[in-house]
């Protein structure tokens, strides 16, 4: 069956999430700083924990919802310093979206922008993460017909649920589908465990165990993925 398809993977296969995320936490901590110093006493490495393992015991069925999670930590984090629980929560929002705002600028790895266009013309397009990036933030929206993360299905990859999802919204077959993202397990295996065809976005250029589930195809770069889909959409091909 043709490819109609193409779900990807958004962080460290369209650009390096932990730049993101340095640069996203640091402009925070300076907010904190300038607008609610004493809260730096409680977010630190020891006690934010702690804190996440409360709030992950106090929201078990939000735990794939990482926005959630980190504005409730913040919450919590407000709340030691003394504020009250309207105020702590007024704060908790204002910092989490400084850090959103920064967790979405993104510097894209070369040839991302130029495979979307040319894929997007082609074949439905759809964003499959485990993250809480927001494609319209981050600059790609016009590619994508859709996205799914975790927390609108309540699971994360490699759980079959998140690319059945994607299938279910389209009323396709997983065999006229495609992901591709940069772990052999939640991309890969989670893909090929739902029935659809995974390409393997390899920057590393790393060799996994023998054992290890193997993709459709493997790219060293994202516009290799013009070919790699090409292929999968030949006849009898993959």
């Amino acid at each position: 069956m043709p490819i109609k398809l193409i779900t990807f993977d958004l962080d460290n296969t369209l650009w390096d999430v932990d730049s993101v995320i340095r640069a996203a936490e640091k402009d925070m901590v300076a907010w904190l700083e300038a607008n609610v110093p004493e809260s730096l006493d409680h977010y630190h490495v020891d006690n934010l924990m702690t804190l996440r393992q409360a709030v992950a015991k106090q929201f078990p069925d939000k735990v794939h919802d990482l926005s959630h999670m980190r504005r409730q930590v913040l919450f919590e984090v407000m709340k030691l310093t003394g504020l009250n629980a309207r105020d702590a929560k007024k704060h908790a929002h204002l910092a989490f979206d400084v850090f959103f705002e920064g967790r979405n600028r993104v510097s894209f790895f070369p040839g991302a922008i130029e495979t979307l266009e040319r894929l997007a013309s082609e074949f439905t397009l759809f964003a499959l993460t485990n993250g809480n990036a927001d494609i319209e933030k981050a600059g790609v929206s016009s590619f994508f017909r859709d996205a799914i993360n975790s927390a609108d299905v309540g699971a994360s990859k490699p759980d079959p649920k998140m690319f059945h999802e994607a299938l279910r919204r389209q009323r396709l077959a997983a065999d006229s589908a495609v992901h591709i993202g940069d772990h052999l397990v939640d991309d890969i295996q989670g893909a090929i465990n739902a029935g659809m065809y995974s390409v393997w976005v390899n920057f590393s250029g790393e060799r996994p165990d023998s054992d290890a589930t193997q993709p459709h195809r493997e790219v060293a770069d994202l516009p290799e993925l013009i070919d790699a889909i090409a292929d999968l959409n030949r006849p009898g091909d993959p």
